[in-house]
């Protein structure tokens, strides 16, 4: 692993939850348990009814990508060496959305409501962060 120079992900005491799962390989989102409401991003309440009652699940990391673009050049400093590179927004099978790069695929293959599932990059001893490739099999 080379010294990674982008920006990392502000770890807070509730979202240690989702990055501990990420270095663990397993993809985490929260469930109400008094009105069944998805919830991604962690949060405190549930944006449905306001509850406190959330619990963790894992997602099977399967989904289909909502929206994307591919960024050619233009980046952002820290992005630059990455270009051409895609950010989608996923739509995931248990009814969260979440923004991600889409990797190991050909740039121009890449297709609203294709079909992807999630891998894991090591990015630092800490951190671990979830990208989505073509779905296999």
């Amino acid at each position: 692993m080379s010294e990674y120079k982008k920006p990392l992900p502000l770890i807070t005491e509730l979202s240690k939850v989702f990055y501990d799962g990420c270095k663990e390989e397993k993809l985490l989102y929260q469930q109400c348990k008094d009105c069944d409401e998805v919830v991604f991003f962690p949060k405190q309440l549930c944006s449905n009814c306001m509850g406190h009652n959330l619990e963790w699940k894992e997602s099977k990391g399967k989904g289909k990508i909502h929206t994307f673009t591919v960024t050619y050049d233009s980046a952002p400093p820290e992005f630059a060496a990455d270009c051409p590179y895609s950010l989608a927004i996923i739509n995931l099978d248990e009814g969260f959305s979440m923004m991600s790069n889409i990797v190991e695929c050909d740039l121009e293959k890449i297709t609203c409501d294709m079909p992807v599932e999630v891998v894991f990059e090591p990015i630092t001893p800490e951190i671990t962060l979830p990208r989505f490739r073509p779905a296999r099999g």
